[in-house]
């Protein structure tokens, strides 16, 4: 009797660490860290009058790959630090940047970071994949599903992916037409872009 309790309480702290791994961990899985200073974050948004483009600096992320196959993984953006890089004004640019920064868009004062969780990968064949993942922009956590691709080579991981993302559902109403009328040519789309180049060392 008491070699069974023993036998189901070894069982049951199996099952709870492999749990805890979370979906697709297993043993052969590697944790490989991000390396912020290699990898970049672009963002691109429009309007009906033009488009603007700018960066974000890459804090932290892990990509997680079983012989170099990915897995799931992770980063944290400084939504804080994000920069214009298509106004070359220096004063309309700061203009830009710090309205950017404000209560009208990503209230970076009260929400510095934005974060991307990898939920789930799905295998296209070859260095395809969909990936859906949870994403954080101003405390709001959203579902996001997108496309990536991802190589390696002796001694790197380099994961590419475009995500496209509604702000609104992440309480960025700033001249919606979703929440606005006859706004015009001051409108601006509901969906920008973040293009994502992951680089981890092995």
């Amino acid at each position: 009797m008491k070699r069974m309790f023993v036998l189901a309480a070894a069982g049951l702290l199996f099952n709870v660490a492999a749990i805890a791994d979370g979906p697709g961990k297993n043993a052969a899985d590697k944790t490989l860290k991000v390396d912020p200073k290699a990898s970049t974050v672009n963002w691109g948004a429009k309007k009906v009058t033009g488009t603007h483009a700018g960066t974000v600096p890459l804090e932290s992320g892990t990509l997680i790959v079983d012989n170099d196959k990915l897995k799931g993984g992770s980063f944290v953006a400084d939504i804080k630090s994000l920069v214009v890089t298509d106004v070359t004004d220096k004063e309309m640019n700061g203009k830009l940047t710090n309205h950017l920064k404000s209560d009208d868009f990503f209230s970076v004062e009260k929400h510095p970071q934005a974060k991307l969780v990898i939920s789930s990968v799905t295998p296209k064949g070859g260095n395809a994949y969909d990936v859906t993942g949870k994403l954080t922009i101003k405390g709001i956590t959203q579902d996001v599903k997108f496309p990536a691709t991802v190589t390696a080579d002796a001694k790197k991981v380099t994961a590419n992916a475009k995500v496209s993302i509604d702000r609104t559902k992440y309480d960025i109403k700033f001249r919606s037409t979703n929440f606005f009328e006859n706004l015009g040519d001051k409108a601006i789309d509901n969906d920008f872009t973040l293009d994502v180049n992951l680089v981890a060392n092995k």
